[in-house]
């Protein structure tokens, strides 16, 4: 594949990309500090206590901490070290200390129903650590006992959130998307060098990086096994998803809140809020993001009124890779239709689709992925709580910063109708959202038309 390529001809890019995300905020950097989880090995380690505060307390953040308690019994210890891509070895060990000790969530009842759905596997949280409101996240974090925070608030809120997180010393796992604009990325890839300097660990909820089926599936095509990549495709052609309709009681912004993925300052558009999972394959594939969206198209077909926002239904983009590669990319959300999710990449040398197969060209040689398959959801959390325990925490934020700008890339491409450079996307400063968060009355965001809107 064109490897030594696209890491030579990204180089560029990505060093003035990390160095922009350096600005900034920097003044604002705590000195590095002492991690409130780490462990060497052996019994110092099995005694390490995970004790988690979750910040958003609907579906996926339930779900999340969820996942992370299912890592309970299947932790993992490394006898040396710690590589993301590679199946930590070492013996398996029961670890019962992880706990949920924090809540918080804007609204009242979305976090009494995750703790009523906590309570369900016997998992009780008091609720003077249960907050709400806007600074909710802010109290949470101000709880000692707190180490490992679980992000799955809105996208908007995220990086603010993380840095937050970051800079009181937690360990973090961040739901993607990590962000919804540019400036949003930078703070993102802020808080992930802060963290570094701090040994504090960041892992994010672009599952697919620990699922052992595609670690080993894209091992291979890295290594060769399909030749130079020519192109690859990327796909999330899937149906309507849930809608949260407006009660007379709620406020425009309670609404847009309760209902965020169908508004593009909360969660991005479904090309970054859903996309980003293909589009996290192929810059992982090809070892690069993209230098340029080039031919970019979407709309808002199926959708008719504002009762699901103002985002498209569907995009269709083409990305230039370093090196020439394209890489054609699909996503959609309309009901009755044919689904589609996934992603394939075509070498000189053959195909495959990144998930669980190698498909040389004349048959011979193919492989298939028949090993373990755990709940990548579960294996998440596992990785970065045994990189934790080992004293070598993960750090995803650079990854999931590349993969939400990509996805941000695309959607400005088709919102705009024109095509946009990676170094022209770095250095928009729109921020999405409004200046100050309350509930009341709230703009309701026109919907973009190509030729119209303008990428500032």
């Amino acid at each position: 594949m064109k490897r030594s390529n696209a890491h030579a001809d990204g180089g560029a890019s990505r060093r003035h990309f990390f160095r922009q995300a350096s600005t900034g905020l920097a003044g604002a950097a705590v000195a590095s500090a002492v991690p409130l989880v780490h462990a060497g090995s052996g019994e110092d380690a099995r005694a390490t206590e995970i004790k988690i505060g979750l910040i958003g307390c609907g579906g996926r953040g339930t779900g999340a901490v969820l996942n992370a308690l299912g890592a309970a019994t299947k932790v993992i210890y490394p006898s040396a070290g710690y590589h993301t891509e590679d199946a930590a070895e070492g013996a398996k060990v029961s670890q019962s200390n992880i706990k949920v000790v924090a809540l918080a969530d804007l609204f009242d009842d979305r976090l009494e129903k995750a703790r009523g759905e906590l309570a369900k596997v016997g998992v009780e949280v008091n609720r003077d650590r249960c907050f709400t409101g806007f600074e909710a996240y802010k109290k949470l974090l101000e709880v000692d006992e707190v180490n490992y925070v679980i992000q799955a608030t809105p996208p908007h809120f995220r990086p603010a959130h993380l840095m937050a997180a970051i800079q009181a010393g937690k360990h973090a796992f961040i739901e993607k998307p990590a962000a919804v604009d540019v400036p949003g990325v930078h703070l993102l890839i802020e808080a992930g060098e802060l963290a570094a300097r701090k040994n504090l660990g960041i892992a994010a909820g672009t599952q697919r990086r620990h699922q052992k089926s595609y670690i080993e599936t894209i091992r291979r095509i890295r290594d060769g096994a399909i030749g130079d990549v020519v192109y690859a495709k990327a796909y999330w052609n899937g149906g309507q998803i849930w809608v949260v309709d407006k009660e007379s009681s709620m406020s425009e912004m309670e609404w847009q809140l309760r209902n965020w993925n169908y508004f593009t300052w909360l969660s991005g558009d479904h090309i970054v809020e859903q996309h980003v999972h293909n589009l996290d394959v192929m810059n992982w594939v090809l070892g690069s993001h993209p230098v340029k969206a080039v031919s970019a198209l979407g709309g808002r077909q199926a959708r008719h009124g504002e009762r699901q926002g103002h985002i498209y239904d569907h995009f269709a983009v083409e990305f230039e890779y370093p090196g020439g590669i394209t890489v054609f990319s699909q996503c959609r959300q309309i009901s009755n239709c044919d689904n589609l999710v996934g992603e394939s990449v075509v070498g000189t040398k053959g195909t495959s689709n990144c998930a669980d197969r190698i498909d040389p060209k004349g048959g011979s040689g193919r492989w298939r992925y028949r090993g373990p398959s755990p709940n990548p959801y579960d294996q998440e959390h596992q990785d970065l709580i045994a990189s934790i325990l080992a004293g070598r925490p993960i750090n995803e934020a650079r990854a999931i910063a590349e993969s939400t700008l990509t996805g941000i890339l695309g959607r400005e491409a088709a919102y705009s109708g024109r095509a946009i450079t990676w170094e022209e996307a770095l250095r928009s400063r729109t921020r999405l959202g409004p200046a100050e968060y309350r509930l009341g009355p709230a703009p309701f965001p026109p919907v973009a038309i190509p030729g119209q809107y303008r990428f500032v």
